[in-house]
């Protein structure tokens, strides 16, 4: 997986994401707002097999109802108390597709598998979160991957916000 800059063709039946990764994803690496990743096939050159992108994000007492829904969210995650702090650091998983004709080939797994790895065995910045707005027919693939929902109460009628705890690899 390497950044990529630009992807002249690809295909994972969803309009958004291949318009974000076919005309998008340049510009939002050029201005710093998300980095993207691409998985290319090696035997033949330029095919993208799927890609990811990349921003900072942070977990916030914000994302939840209230105080007291945060406060358990941190006794629950193991949160000692001299690191209570009102947000934490994340990277949020901004978009992750996978070609079409490459699906059922565990890909996007073995993408967050990277993604995971990234932050726990070379975390440059400090990262305990990643964070996504699932779509509604992805919940379950996050889910399949150890992700869990931010909030009950979370009534997005298109996404879901989640979260993976980057502690669970490193426990």
């Amino acid at each position: 997986m390497e950044p990529s800059n630009v992807v002249k063709n690809f295909s994972c039946g969803d309009a958004d994401l291949d318009d974000f990764i076919l005309h998008r994803a340049s510009v939002f690496q050029k201005h710093l707002h998300s980095v993207s990743y691409a998985c290319v096939d090696v035997s033949s050159p330029g095919k993208v097999l799927a890609y990811c992108s990349l921003a900072n994000d942070k977990v916030a007492i914000t994302d939840f109802k209230d105080k007291t829904e945060f406060n358990h969210f941190r006794k629950k995650r193991g949160v000692p108390n001299e690191k209570r702090l009102k947000s934490y650091p994340a990277v949020k998983l901004c978009r992750l597709g996978v070609a079409s004709d490459a699906k059922g080939q565990r890909l996007g797994t073995t993408l967050l598998n990277i993604i995971k790895s990234m932050f726990v065995i070379e975390n440059k910045t400090g990262c305990r979160f990643l964070t996504v707005d699932a779509y509604l027919d992805a919940v379950s693939f996050y889910e399949k991957n150890g992700f869990r929902f931010m909030n009950a109460e979370d009534n997005d009628p298109h996404t879901r916000l989640m979260y993976y705890d980057l502690m669970d690899i490193v426990t």
